[in-house]
């Protein structure tokens, strides 16, 4: 073994190989990934786009959920004059409104529906 790791060290040929070997290893690696990928056949995505049209009225549904509960804890807080108590049950409003605007359109954008 010591006498095949000098021949490896003192050749300058099996120097410049092996250091060639060793630049070309990430490129050959990427290359052979690549390869496979091409290899796949197409992807059917039915499946995600009714997944997606779950996810999308479920951010309908806790949108609508989050703003009616907060909007009734802010009222019963406004009704009893604590208004600084209010102020983020109001917040909580607008985060509802938020999920049933903002995370609709997300979700639609990701399977390229229109609403």
């Amino acid at each position: 073994m010591r006498r095949l790791s000098s021949i490896f060290r003192n050749n300058p040929a099996t120097q410049s190989a092996f250091c060639s070997f060793r630049n070309l290893l990430p490129a050959l690696a990427f290359l052979s990934v690549t390869a496979v990928a091409h290899a796949q056949g197409s992807v059917d995505l039915s499946g995600a786009t009714t997944l997606m049209n779950t996810f999308k009225t479920f951010a309908l549904y806790a949108g609508a959920v989050i703003c009616l509960g907060s909007m009734i804890f802010a009222g019963i807080r406004l009704m009893g004059g604590r208004f600084q108590e209010a102020i983020p049950g109001l917040f909580g409003a607008l985060f509802g409104a938020a999920v049933i605007g903002w995370g609709t359109g997300w979700i639609s954008s990701l399977t390229g529906q229109s609403m």
